[in-house]
């Protein structure tokens, strides 16, 4: 590990270097890219100079050592030591963990889709409870969430819901989403108060840029067509909706929701060219469809990664056993609780692996 620590100290200084030079100024695309080498790396390099200090301290401490015969002084000396000792050991544990492979995507704004499964009426709404729990936690971490798609009940639920969430490290926090998520409550139309258990899927796609994914006029079907839909304003008017059919792999997007066709044909292209970065990633379209299953399931109410329990205020996301009692603040946005449980969980893992793999 120190010796990939250093390789990353040596890379960091001669970026530094290279980022006051005139000719990386003058330059912004490679401006911008080392700058974003420059900041992914600074964590690192700044937790590692604290395990130098703190290393030096112990070698300091065990020089001053050899030959003293003061008790008072020795103690104190003992102290200095114990304390670098424990110094070094907890940033040794923290320097894994940053070390730790990254995902590629978690920089990334992400595209999500949200689903009604299993549930009728009642599986639309949870969806639209989903959509407002995601767009209140975006709202608090300052991120911007931009409606593509939305095709809604006469009851205000959503039958599907594709939105934009863009910011910093979007993708690292919103991709454990990913999944079938079940709801128990009492509906509103149940006279009896029986608990009715529904499900919904969610998607969460990393945003493609646009030199990532190239793709020929020729390959795509543009159809245009008027918007339907329940409760809008300029319903069947005028011909603004647009479908898109990526040809090679059958891929379709449909937007309706502006009321300019070129707006909608530019959300459709946005979602479309996730999908295919989802697709590419996965290398074969094989691959992608088991991908894609294991995101979203079937909608069954046997498969899920959460539960939200109405009547017990519960929580509880079955991949790492967790339960919390406060259901309603997390469908207000305050997911932090859960996600970091996540996160964390999945940095276990990955440190459990790293030892296995080590001889």
């Amino acid at each position: 590990m120190i010796e990939r620590l250093n390789a990353l100290l040596d890379k960091y200084n001669e970026i530094n270097e290279r980022l006051m030079q005139p000719e990386t100024v003058s330059n912004p695309p490679l401006y911008r890219d080392l700058m974003k080498e420059y900041s992914s790396l600074t964590p690192i390099v700044e937790k590692y100079r604290e395990y130098l200090s703190a290393k030096d301290a112990l070698v300091e401490g065990e020089d001053l050592r050899k030959g003293e015969s003061d008790r008072e002084f020795l103690a104190m000396i003992d102290e200095q030591c114990s304390a670098a000792r424990a110094d070094m050991e907890r940033l040794s544990e923290e320097l894994k963990i940053l070390l730790l492979p990254k995902d590629p995507n978690d920089n990334r704004s992400v595209i999500m889709e949200i689903r009604a499964g299993a549930g009728g009426e009642e599986a639309a709404l949870f969806a639209h409870s989903l959509m407002r729990m995601y767009t209140m936690y975006a709202d608090s971490k300052r991120w911007k969430v931009e409606v593509l798609s939305i095709n809604e009940t006469e009851l205000g639920g959503a039958k599907e819901a594709v939105f934009s969430v863009e910011g910093e490290g979007v993708f690292s926090r919103l991709k454990y989403e990913r999944g079938v998520h079940r709801v128990q409550r009492v509906p509103e139309t149940e006279s009896q108060g029986r608990i009715q258990t529904s499900t919904a899927t969610v998607a969460v796609l990393p945003e493609a840029e646009n030199a990532e994914i190239d793709i020929d006029d020729k390959d795509l079907k543009i159809d245009v067509f008027r918007s339907s839909g329940a409760g809008g304003q300029h319903i069947n008017k005028t011909e603004s909706a647009v479908r898109i059919t990526h040809l090679p792999t059958g891929l379709v997007v449909e937007c309706q929701d502006e009321r300019s066709q070129q707006k909608n044909r530019d959300r459709a292209m946005k979602v479309l060219c996730s999908r295919l970065l989802d697709m590419k990633q996965a290398e074969l379209d094989a691959a992608y469809a088991s991908e894609r299953r294991s995101q979203i399931g079937t909608g069954d109410r046997s498969e899920r990664i959460r539960t939200y329990n109405f009547p017990e205020n519960r929580l509880s996301d079955h991949r790492i056993g967790l339960t919390l009692y406060k259901l309603d603040s997390v469908m207000n946005g305050a997911l932090d609780d859960v996600i970091d449980a996540l996160a964390t969980a999945e940095q276990a893992e990955k440190l459990a692996a790293q030892s296995e793999d080590r001889p």
